[in-house]
């Protein structure tokens, strides 16, 4: 018996908006949950000061610290890769098996757990190259982890310029970097900084590659140094959670609620400064 189309069409609809609804939901209720536990504790002097007894009392400034030279270290290695071999892989050559080698890699490294490339680094970086436990080897071995989040977006993002642009570009004497840089580029900005932001929040909320390289320290003032071992938020919380101790609850639960406050304005101010350059450019 064959089903009527508008049958059809009405219950596929009501699946996909139920299916929505209930992730959405899900959503909204895990961050509304975490927020009412730790924000009321998310205060200036919790914000600003350093902690104390384990991080069981004080604030987390040496926290936020810490997570912010990761993380900025991270990006700052892995953007310029990233989008460099994006631009190589869609502008610079033709379909061959090299390009599709660097795909495969790029998917491949996607795929892996994030507690393997925190051996690895702990190998390579911690051990070979003797960063030891530090800001750099958790920036390094983070960089790795977005690099494939960052190539891919970026070039889809690439691709998605209409080739047109180019041809009128090459038509008006410029050269291939030039139509790359000034045409393509500013065209693909939208999804170039999506993979960044997107970057950004996994490597805020990864704490296995961190622990393995970057260290559990609590430091007692602001790291001074890429080769000083630091603690970034999402440690921070997962380690006092995990000590089962009620005292450190509040201290967990507002470091968690930080950490998604961060997180949503990192992505917030990433699209406005995004759409208000386009409105510049267009």
């Amino acid at each position: 018996m064959r089903l009527p189309p508008r049958f059809v069409h009405v219950a596929m609809l009501g699946a996909l908006w139920t299916v929505t609804l209930v992730a959405v939901a899900a959503l909204i209720g895990i961050v509304g949950w975490v927020l009412a536990k730790g924000l009321p504790s998310v205060t200036p002097g919790f914000l600003f000061s350093m902690p104390q007894a384990s991080g069981a009392e004080g604030g987390i400034a040496s926290v936020i610290a810490g997570t912010l030279f990761i993380i900025l270290g991270a990006v700052a290695i892995a953007t310029p890769l990233g989008v460099g071999t994006a631009i190589y892989l869609v502008e610079y050559t033709r379909e061959s098996w090299v390009t599709r080698v660097i795909r495969y890699g790029a998917d491949c490294l996607a795929g892996i757990p994030s507690i393997i490339f925190g051996l690895f680094g702990y190998v390579f970086f911690v051990i070979t190259l003797g960063f030891r436990w530090s800001i750099l080897s958790g920036s390094l071995t983070l960089a790795l982890m977005s690099l494939p989040t960052i190539i891919r977006t970026a070039e889809v993002a690439l691709r998605s310029v209409p080739q047109g642009y180019r041809e009128v570009s090459y038509a008006l004497g410029s050269t291939r970097w030039q139509m790359v840089w000034r045409v393509v580029l500013p065209g693909a900005l939208p999804g170039i900084v999506t993979g960044i932001v997107l970057a950004i929040g996994r490597s805020m909320s990864e704490t296995a590659a961190v622990i393995f390289t970057a260290g559990t320290v609590l430091p007692d003032g602001i790291p001074h140094s890429l080769g000083a071992s630091s603690r970034t938020l999402a440690v921070h919380f997962y380690l006092l959670a995990t000590e089962g101790d009620p005292e450190t609850q509040h201290t967990a639960f507002a470091t968690a609620a930080f950490l998604v406050l961060a997180i949503l304005v990192i992505n917030v101010s990433a699209y406005t400064a995004m759409h208000r350059f386009l409105a510049r450019f267009r």
